[in-house]
């Protein structure tokens, strides 16, 4: 295991989280169970009492969880320093069985975090809060994931060795390698995901134009696919300048001006507001917000990414 102080902060606000994890946890399976809106026990009125502090621990456990996963990325970042070969976080990721593991689970969690919060925020927005059973509900199937991620993030860190040897990012993500990252990529080729990727984006604002928030909200989701595939395959070389680069961690080094964290931002508001236009129960007015915030979130992507590859032809003549 490595100590720094980047790992023990992680380590010490995970112990916090799942203390305060397993408090919500009990409180959201007796409300899950025992709500009822319309009765007027003693129990229900003990629930509504409960149900404010649970609502407020949960509330601020996923509030902090959410911007940490860029401290999270941070962290990996100054390891790949002290880590024989890694020259960014794809190093430190690789180089354990967990940490890609660890990324898939905690991306995922991101969404579902953002779900409760803003169906938390429906919720209290009705003086009947007619939410508040689906949204305990809700946490207690949360509560699983955001216990693994915690398990796995403490596995990932005591399992480095700081003299084991790992492959650098380059070899990761090398279209010769034998990943299956490779296999797709030999086989139909960036150009194919690059083509999808704008037809998705026209998509989306067709789906917009004729207010189909279901299929508005699926089309986030391959979005989300297609964009961080053609990150890497496409898009990520004409920032790096260079065809044979293609890691999606070194765009969060300062040699490239962080952008890496600017695109990864709107490219998770984009799609998290998008997916919440057909999933979280809202007004209209709301929903049209929701709308409105994930086009210009994602239309901010498109630009950045698009103009990199324009920039690039504009001084050199030529494409990658």
């Amino acid at each position: 295991m490595i100590l720094n102080p980047e790992i023990l902060t992680i380590l010490l606000l995970d112990a916090v989280f799942a203390f305060f994890g397993i408090i919500a946890f009990v409180l959201s399976l007796k409300i899950a169970l025992y709500w009822d809106n319309d009765a007027t026990t003693q129990r229900q009125y003990q629930l509504v009492k409960q149900s404010y502090l649970g609502a407020v621990i949960i509330k601020y456990i996923l509030a902090i969880k959410i911007p940490l996963i860029l401290f999270f990325i941070f962290t990996l970042d100054q390891l790949s320093n002290v880590l024989n070969g890694a020259m960014c976080a794809a190093g430190v990721v690789n180089a354990t069985s967990y940490g890609s593991q660890l990324l898939v689970l905690k991306i995922f969690n991101l969404y579902l975090f953002m779900y409760w919060l803003y169906l938390h925020q429906a919720d209290i927005a009705q003086e009947t809060q007619p939410y508040t059973k689906k949204k305990f509900l809700l946490f207690v199937v949360i509560f699983f994931p955001f216990m693994a991620e915690i398990v796995l993030e403490y596995m990932m860190f005591f399992a480095l060795d700081p003299n084991a040897l790992v492959d650098c990012c380059g070899v990761i993500y090398s279209f010769g390698s034998e990943s299956y990252f490779s296999y797709l990529m030999n086989s139909l080729g960036n150009r194919f995901f690059v083509r999808m990727f704008y037809i998705n984006f026209f998509l989306i604002v067709i789906a917009y134009v004729f207010r189909r928030a279901i299929l508005f909200s699926l089309l986030q989701i391959f979005f989300l696919i297609l964009a961080i595939t053609t990150l890497i395959t496409f898009f990520g070389t004409y920032i790096y300048e260079l065809p044979t680069h293609h890691c999606p961690f070194c765009l969060l080094q300062k040699e490239y001006y962080y952008i890496g964290y600017v695109l990864y931002i709107f490219l998770f508001l984009g799609t998290f507001n998008g997916i919440a236009v057909g999933f979280v129960p809202s007004s209209k007015e709301v929903q049209e917000k929701y709308y409105k915030r994930s086009l210009f979130f994602l239309s901010l992507y498109i630009l950045i990414v698009s103009f990199y590859v324009l920039h690039y032809y504009y001084l050199n003549g030529v494409w990658l």
